[in-house]
């Protein structure tokens, strides 16, 4: 088949794209530097130049095919507010622009790539896709984006359009550039100190796992239906103690209280800045502090022949993967 892709030079993007392209699919790339595309063209994709605000060169790119893998967003907590316009730009008015160009274009299969966050705090509850969220505000920029854009693609499908959507977890691997991969860096290499909400809960999945499941909602997911993709129901204390025994390191002993990282707020900008998050302190702590991401992926399981492996495997893998050996420090 011939698929449109957004987000191919991203993380999971791009081992959609490899993946289809792996299976003899012919894939349309939208990027908005082909010139940094060299992986994407050397697998053979075809490259359209634009980005999610371009509606002329997503309707190109359309042009044609009979899949659209919609995977592209800005993915980041604790952003500062002068952000915020733009992040409700591609991740809302962007995923409009995309499933309306799709559905003119007679695409027959549009996937929309969304997320287990849209369930917002499940506070302990493992929730599966038939769960609504309280209507009780939103823990950071990008978790009300995500679900404005969700809720986008709800309202076609109940139009008619052929949309299936695909709510992937905590998605690790090699290659991840955002904090989850720099919180694993900093277990690895024995410079996270201490711990920080360890008790926060999500649904970790391997990057590999989060593309095949993708391609399974497209090949055998029915049209207009959600389906979860997990690998691992655990806590953040629980990946980073997985983490530091693969390491061969003693996780951190001590943790931060909430109180003390509410008493940084104003400092924000600095503490994110030494933890390599966000300066927006504020909203990574809403995002946190008693929260749970929590929801099961045995609709994938029964539907689609869904398969991911488990938190140990997947991180041992990862870490194995990264480029860089480490001597353990004494």
């Amino acid at each position: 088949m011939k698929a449109f892709v957004t987000g191919a030079t991203g993380f999971i993007g791009g081992r959609v794209a490899t993946k289809l392209r792996e299976r003899g699919d012919q894939v349309v790339a939208l990027v908005r530097s082909p010139h940094k595309a060299a992986a994407l063209r050397g697998l053979g994709c075809d490259l359209v130049e634009g980005d999610l605000s371009d509606g002329e060169a997503i309707r190109a790119g359309l042009e044609g095919c009979d899949a659209a893998f919609h995977v592209a967003a800005i993915y980041r907590v604790g952003i500062p507010p002068s952000e915020r316009p733009g992040m409700h730009e591609a991740n809302v008015k962007g995923t409009e622009r995309v499933l309306d160009a799709a559905i003119d274009a007679g695409v027959s299969r549009i996937v929309y790539v969304s997320t287990i966050g849209v369930f917002g705090n499940t506070r302990g509850q493992v929730v599966d896709e038939g769960y609504q969220r309280p209507a009780n505000g939103f823990l950071s920029a990008y978790d009300e984006t995500k679900y404005l854009a969700h809720q986008a693609a709800v309202e076609r499908i109940a139009k008619g359009a052929p949309i299936l959507i695909a709510q992937p977890g905590g998605v690790y691997g090699p290659g991840d550039t955002s904090d989850l991969a720099n919180l694993i860096k900093q277990v690895r290499t024995g410079r996270l100190k201490f711990l920080i909400f360890p008790e926060v809960g999500f649904n970790f999945l391997h990057v590999d796992d989060a593309a095949d499941g993708i391609l399974l909602v497209h090949d055998k997911g029915q049209t207009g239906q959600c389906y979860v993709l997990g690998g691992q129901l655990a806590t953040l204390g629980e990946l980073i103690r997985t983490i530091a025994v693969l390491s061969g390191r003693k996780p951190p002993r001590h943790t931060l209280p909430p109180a003390v990282a509410r008493m940084a707020i104003p400092i924000g900008p600095l503490i994110g800045k030494l933890l390599g998050q966000g300066p927006n302190l504020r909203e990574l702590i809403a995002s946190a502090d008693g929260a749970t991401y929590w929801a099961t992926d045995a609709k994938a399981r029964r539907d689609l022949g869904y398969s991911p492996r488990d938190l140990n495997t997947g991180m041992k893998q990862t870490l194995a993967a990264s480029l860089t050996p480490l001597r353990r420090t004494p």
